[in-house]
């Protein structure tokens, strides 16, 4: 399921002792991996059956793959019978916003939107003209369950856990973390990437396609880009050991 490598021993970020993490980096769409890495995971806890298990997902779980539908389904059923947190990425934050602005939709679609609307069953034009656009929005409005639409309203933007920071895109270099703002949360690219510093805690994102976990010293990417490589990473954590799938 891709390459498989450990942190470097000098870093010892660690959890609280009994707890384990499975962390999922951008899904965009591809409900076939998600479930095939929740299948994992469960064969995984019926194994070894660590004392606390918390799921959490980094975010992107709509927009560009084929079943934005499917993965918000998976999660939110996931919800119910596992500890899991859900973190805010920006295309769930976009998507939230073209519902209720549909002169955004021309926008949207460069962020892969447009299968979105075809995982709700809408099928959009090409270039729709404004009118087709409120058109195409309001359908979506009504084809979207409540419960999809309250699990996206709800999602929180970042979690900690011992050592370790879970966030979608990153956080600012020189803020502490209680103080980061949303739109660096999710959005933050070069200015993260680049930084050599550490954050206060160990720092476990997405957002930045790679193509295997990049690890550094202050932080782990693991977006291997599932909706174009067919590659959806897991991160298993317990006490200071790291191992990404």
């Amino acid at each position: 399921m891709g390459l498989s490598t450990r942190l470097r021993k000098k870093i010892k970020p660690r959890l609280p002792d009994g707890v384990r993490i499975y962390a999922i980096g951008d899904v965009h769409g591809r409900a076939d991996l998600l479930q095939s890495l929740l299948t994992v995971i469960d064969a995984d806890l019926a194994k070894s059956n660590p004392g606390r298990a918390i799921q959490v997902f980094l975010g992107d779980y709509v927009d560009r793959g084929p079943d934005s539908r499917g993965v918000l389904d998976l999660l939110i059923e996931r919800s119910k019978t596992h500890e899991t947190v859900c973190l805010k990425g920006n295309h769930e934050v976009f998507l939230l916003e073209v519902l209720k602005d549909p002169a955004r939709l021309q926008e949207w679609r460069h962020y892969g939107g447009l299968l979105t609307l075809v995982s709700y069953g809408i099928t959009p034009t090409m270039n729709p003209t404004a009118e087709q656009q409120t058109e195409l929005i309001e359908a979506l409005n009504r084809a979207i369950p409540p419960e999809h639409l309250a699990f996206l309203q709800q999602l929180p933007s970042s979690f900690t856990c011992g050592d370790f920071f879970f966030v979608h895109a990153g956080v600012k270099p020189g803020i502490a973390l209680d103080r980061q703002k949303d739109e660096d949360l999710l959005w933050i690219r070069e200015e993260f990437l680049e930084s050599e510093r550490r954050f206060g805690k160990y720092v476990v994102h997405g957002h930045t396609p790679v193509s295997t976990p990049d690890i550094r010293p202050n932080r782990i990417n693991i977006d291997t880009g599932a909706y174009a490589t067919g590659n959806l990473t897991l991160l298993t954590i317990q006490g200071d050991s790291l191992l990404a799938i």
